[in-house]
């Protein structure tokens, strides 16, 4: 009975420590995979000081109720302190009452996740240059999202709304109703804010009636504002050929009218050169392309119900879905 119960006691031994070694190899695996980041980038990092690179490198944490964002609540966006990627939206920011500033959103893909060190809570970090930004908490149930990411302050910088596009890059799509398209376009990563709005036409500050009225040239639009760091206009735009039909004319699926027409309207030469060529890709493929690639003119914000539309609802699109058209 003495040895049966060695036996059973050694195999339990055994079964813990194969356990406790693919556990290890599966943290490694998780590690690698979510640090892909390019160290050659490293070299256009911004120096850090002591306090920063204590939290930012060392996976430190400064004292509570001491950074500099905790009571902040301007408008704009939180980026990198390290290597400037965007993480966070000042409309994600909220106060939690416990020392850090917290978000309950980010900027899609900008932030990543993995177990801490000490076993219990989860740590969060810069996707793009794997800087220790804090921990995230969720059941806490301080928001629709029931999530808080807990940052410290050092490991972020500011970027003003009003310097958004001297900092990010700009995209402008229309492809029907921008409801749909701004549901596809602000959950791709890199995008810090997409707009629904009007452009294309004569009127200054239209409503949306006046737009749906046919008598204002202009189309239903979505401004995207995008973190290059993170993203391209190509890739973007890759995204926006794929959430529509681009070979319907003057409607998109049940929504018919010139204010559904599909259209790029580009910033400058090489988003009218990156357009292009996607464009031809689709011809190549046989689809007579609809869309059509206009300058980027004023671009007026459409009224607040219109902003967030199914996020809002809890709804998907009824006329956009992603169709895969590149390879």
């Amino acid at each position: 009975m003495r040895i049966v119960k060695a036996i059973f006691k050694i195999l339990i031994l055994s079964a813990a420590c194969l356990a406790a070694a693919a556990a290890v190899k599966s943290a490694k695996t998780q590690e690698k995979t979510m640090n892909p980041f390019d160290l050659s980038q490293a070299s256009s990092w911004n120096p850090l000081t002591p306090e920063e690179e204590l939290v930012i490198v060392k996976r430190g944490t400064e004292a509570p109720f001491s950074g500099k964002y905790d009571r902040h609540f301007q408008a704009g966006a939180y980026v990198c302190r390290r290597c400037g990627a965007a993480l966070y939206r000042s409309e994600d920011k909220f106060d939690a009452g416990c020392g850090w500033p917290a978000f309950d959103q980010q900027v899609p893909r900008a932030v990543m996740r993995k177990p801490d060190r000490d076993g219990h809570r989860t740590e969060i970090l810069c996707a793009n240059c794997n800087g220790h930004l804090g921990h995230v908490f969720v059941g806490e149930k301080l928001t629709d999202t029931d999530t808080r990411h807990c940052v410290n302050s050092v490991s972020m910088d500011f970027v003003p709304e009003k310097d958004f596009e001297r900092r990010f890059g700009t995209a402008v799509f229309a492809g029907g109703c921008f409801w749909g398209v701004e549901f596809f376009l602000q959950q791709a990563q890199g995008v810090v804010r997409a707009e629904s709005g009007y452009t294309g036409g004569r009127t200054e500050s239209p409503t949306y009636e006046q737009v749906c009225s046919g008598r204002t040239g202009h189309i239903e639009a979505v401004k995207v504002i995008f973190d290059p760091k993170r993203t391209t206009f190509e890739a973007l735009a890759k995204l926006f050929f794929e959430i529509h039909d681009p070979t319907q004319v003057d409607r998109q699926g049940p929504d018919v009218g010139e204010q559904y027409r599909s259209a790029i309207f580009y910033k400058d030469a090489d988003q009218k050169k990156a357009a292009e060529k996607l464009v031809g890709q689709l011809q190549t493929k046989g689809l007579k392309v609809a869309t059509r690639l206009e300058p980027l003119g004023a671009f007026w914000p459409a009224e607040a119900n219109h902003q967030d539309y199914y996020f809002r609802k809890g709804t998907l699109p009824y006329c956009h879905q992603r169709v895969k058209r590149f390879d």
